[in-house]
């Protein structure tokens, strides 16, 4: 077993949405991610070879595939899959800050 605190998560920003990866192996990526009320987030092209979830841990936000221009309304408790190479993006939307945890299996990424 592992465990990971906060402060050693690896933080970076994606536009204005601020990303904490806290752990990639070769068999799954584990993050968060955080957006102020009307923020957007960078445009994620998709993992061409993983299913990316995202659980809605604190406020209401808009999931958007870029290439289909649907739109998804998710709130707290709410998850969504996006599967291989689904462009997306994040957009919160409600009057307090949204996090966001998130998944991807198989990971891209490797320790």
């Amino acid at each position: 077993m592992k465990v990971i605190k906060k402060n050693e998560a690896i933080i970076s920003l994606d536009g204005p949405e601020v990303c904490r990866e806290y752990l990639a192996t070769g068999k799954v990526t584990f993050g968060s991610s955080t957006l102020l009320p009307g923020q957007t987030g960078g445009i994620d092209p998709g993992h061409p070879q993983s299913h990316e979830v995202f659980y809605v841990s604190r406020g209401h936000v808009i999931m958007h595939n870029t290439e289909t221009s649907k739109f998804y309304e998710l709130t707290e408790g709410d998850i969504i899959l996006v599967e291989e190479g689904e462009p997306h993006e994040l957009t919160n939307i409600g009057m307090e800050p949204a996090v966001i945890t998130w998944s991807c299996a198989p990971s891209d990424i490797k320790e």
